[in-house]
């Protein structure tokens, strides 16, 4: 028989379920089991049979040959450091990644599968952890999730896994990771989507190649083609060089950039955990959309969190920067770039770089750029339309080419394709054009620097542009859509004139509300600061919040890293536990 006590307790029980096990999921626990409430159970539906490593840090996202761009140092707490973990490892297995436990450096890049081995060690602590704190935690391996409902009336939220019985849950938090749309691969041949799994890649092409984008994207798929076509050796200057094999005597590669720019390297970083702590305050940022008619300044938030940080810093560079408006200081920046050819650029950077890692000094723009892209994320969704125009038009291009961080590694794996004549860039421009050919192969469509109209022929063609924003419509769940639970994120014109404009200018993401103000719709969801859906009726769902990439692009222009992980992990768990109220279980 069962006691009155134990039935109580299970019927106290808040059942939360995280879609996904990836890095994402793997903050959102730690966040879990730090809380300590006994008041919670947790199911971890993963479609892999590893949790932690996601995409990005697993075979579906990494080769051997691929790094991360992040080191030790700069890598949030989980349970303990890489450098501990290390540590208890096997002396072979360190070997197989080129690694030695009594040399280990924390600010030095990892491998992308050793970092993901790690992050499942991690995993594995907090699941120890949770036991020990009495959080009873499921782990479904092999569970793909089809479809989330929302039941307002019961207050439960329905997961439907493949090959399983539907079940029901309290809060739900979809951690469904990177998503890679379907478009011709497997259709037209030499089509490649993306160049995930890396392991497709492997191949020995005698011919040249077209890569669109020039991110890290487009270097995981060149460290690939390059091993399969020829290899890297150590020249008597101590340089890299690249000799193609014999069997690929024509294997060559182009990226297509669209401003003809290189990321730029990894330097050394003074402060490499962003945290809001020296970024303005939400009391701060509140006040000034209270002075805005209660949209966020862009210009208030480049002032304060970027402009601001060189007074003490850097005032030589302050005194150059003060007067610009964002619009200019991009202008500066990327005219210095755009004047030299990307190559000799992309050398001059790494020199300054490796300058940088022997002093141990950084090059601060460069890092407080980052810091700016971390503090404009989080409350980009209180910008108002133009001003996210304003974002994405103008200062996002410049984000995403200087925080890239390359590795030098990877530097020095391109310098050395480039200098053996097998790896080059073009610039073809905003309004370039890839035209899938039944014969298989690609005709690229762009115009060149001199403004000449070019169609080439690729047989290969890989689009490295990296993960996209995905629009509302893509939105995986279709039971959410049914009963409204979702809706296209979007963002009002402060100025009626402007949005009647765009609108009348036949701007498709332009439209006019139900209310009479026009809207901006950006990509994927609407949340709330807490990471929460918001339905028809513009509230908060109390039952499901997302961190899935691809869906909150919209509201999250830059969401990427673990450090962002982390801090929407704390806004989304501070907001579970407050609905949930005091704890009221005691075993």
């Amino acid at each position: 028989m069962v006691a009155r006590s134990q039935l109580i307790h299970t019927k106290l029980k808040t059942r939360i379920a995280i879609l996904g096990g990836g890095p994402s999921a793997l903050f959102l626990y730690k966040k879990l089991v730090e809380s300590a409430r006994k008041d919670i159970e947790v199911d971890i539906f993963e479609a892999k049979q590893e949790l932690g490593s996601g995409m990005p840090y697993s075979t579906e996202g990494a080769n051997k040959e691929h790094i991360t761009n992040v080191s030790d140092n700069e890598i949030p707490e989980i349970v303990t450091s890489i450098e501990e973990w290390v540590q208890t490892l096997d002396d072979d297995y360190l070997r197989y990644f080129d690694m030695d436990k009594d040399h280990f450096n924390e600010y030095k890049v990892l491998p992308r599968l050793f970092f993901g081995h790690y992050l499942n060690a991690q995993f594995g602590l907090l699941l120890e952890k949770a036991e020990k704190v009495g959080i009873k935690t499921r782990v479904h391996f092999g569970a793909r999730v089809i479809d989330v409902s929302d039941h307002e009336e019961t207050g439960k939220v329905a997961v439907r896994i493949v090959g399983k019985a539907i079940e029901e849950f309290d809060k739900v938090v979809i951690c469904t990771g990177h998503k890679w749309p379907d478009k011709h691969e497997k259709k037209v041949d030499g089509y490649y989507d993306s160049p995930y799994p890396p392991s497709k890649l492997r191949l020995e092409l005698n011919h040249t190649i077209a890569i669109r984008g020039s991110s890290l994207t487009a270097i995981d798929a060149i460290r690939t083609l390059a091993r399969s076509n020829g290899k890297f050796t150590k020249l008597p200057d101590g340089k890299t060089g690249f000799v193609a094999s014999e069997t690929s005597p024509d294997f060559r590669l182009i990226l297509h950039s669209r401003n003809g720019l290189l990321p730029a390297v990894r330097f050394h970083l003074e402060e490499p955990l962003l945290s809001m702590d020296s970024l303005l305050s939400e009391a701060e940022l509140d006040q000034n959309r209270e002075e805005n008619d209660g949209f966020l300044s862009l210009d208030y938030v480049f002032e304060k969190d970027f402009v601001d940080l060189f007074k003490d810093k850097q005032p030589d560079f302050y005194a150059k920067i003060k007067d610009l408006t964002l619009e200019e200081f991009v202008e500066k920046m990327m005219d210095r770039r755009e004047r030299k050819e990307a190559f000799d650029l992309f050398r001059e950077e790494y020199a300054e770089a490796q300058e940088s890692i022997r002093n141990r000094e950084s090059i601060h723009w460069k890092e407080m750029l980052a810091v700016l892209s971390f503090a404009l994320n989080y409350p980009a969704k209180y910008f108002s339309a133009e001003d996210m125009q304003r974002l994405q038009k103008s200062l996002m291009p410049l984000i995403s080419i200087v925080i890239a961080f390359v590795p030098q590694s990877s530097c020095e794996e391109l310098l050395a394709l480039n200098d053996a004549g097998r790896l080059e860039i073009i610039s073809v421009g905003d309004d370039s054009e890839v035209v899938p050919e039944e014969k298989g192969g690609i005709t690229y469509r762009f115009k060149d620097e001199q403004g000449e109209e070019q169609e080439v022929y690729y047989r290969t063609f890989i689009d490295c542009l990296g993960q996209p924003h995905l629009s509302y419509d893509a939105f995986p769940f279709k039971s959410m859509f049914e009963n409204d639970t979702i809706t296209p994120a979007r963002l009002r014109f402060k100025s009626a004139e402007s949005g009647e404009k765009e609108l009348s200018e036949g701007n498709k993401k332009v439209k006019k509300g139900e209310d009479g103000h026009y809207y901006l719709i950006v990509s994927g969801v609407t949340i709330n600061d807490e990471f929460q859906v918001v339905g028809k009726n513009r509230k908060p769902n109390e039952r499901i919040y997302i961190m899935a990439v691809p869906y909150i692009g919209g509201y999250n222009p830059d969401y990427s890293g673990l450090d962002f992980c982390e801090e929407a992990s704390d806004k989304i768990v501070d907001e579970v536990i407050r609905t949930i109220g005091v704890e009221t279980v005691v075993n």
